[in-house]
């Protein structure tokens, strides 16, 4: 992915992740398997910059903004590919400082244009987040509607929904690198 992309997500906790994910295959979601994640954020000046390590696939690095808000929220991002994650790992720690390490094991799930993560986040605890990809450049009407349909048809209530992300929840229980 060479150019910058956005996205509409909502980030919740998860109560009961087999009840997610059996939801979510009810709804005609496909089933892409269990990832293990590791991401390393690095102090940026603007934004968040973070190193996805997530073998066997190559790393990648992502630098991406979105406002704190608790419920469906723009992304923009970038994915660059990396070749060599150890070597720039090492190089944006000494330049720019680890901030946090985040942790996690991931179901992924595709329904349509949407991805559907079960994430078990080390230290935190089981999360559910909705991504919609924004398939054209204008407004995000189709991709809200998408979010809403399924934060719905999943449960999602608003006193579960997070407004940050784990490198936020994992910095403020003091776990920052």
């Amino acid at each position: 992915m060479a150019g910058r992309q956005r996205n509409l997500e909502v980030k919740a906790i998860d109560p009961d992740p087999q009840a997610t994910f059996a939801a979510a295959l009810a709804l005609g979601a496909q089933d892409h398997g269990v990832l293990r994640q590791r991401d390393t954020y690095f102090h940026a000046v603007q934004g968040r910059l973070k190193l996805r390590e997530a073998p066997p696939q190559p790393a990648e690095l992502i630098a991406y903004a979105r406002a704190e808000l608790a419920g469906p929220k723009v992304s923009l991002y970038r994915i660059v590919p990396v070749t060599d994650h150890v070597a720039l790992v090492d190089a944006l720690a000494e330049s720019l400082g680890v901030r946090v390490v985040v942790e996690k094991v991931r179901r992924l799930l595709l329904w349509g244009n949407v991805r559907i993560h079960i994430d078990r986040v080390a230290d935190l605890g089981d999360f559910v987040e909705i991504e919609a990809v924004a398939a054209t450049p204008g407004g995000l009407e189709v991709e809200r509607d998408r979010v809403e349909e399924l934060r719905a048809a999943l449960g999602i209530t608003d006193e579960r929904l997070v407004p940050v992300g784990y490198a936020d929840l994992l910095a403020r229980r003091g776990r920052a690198a």
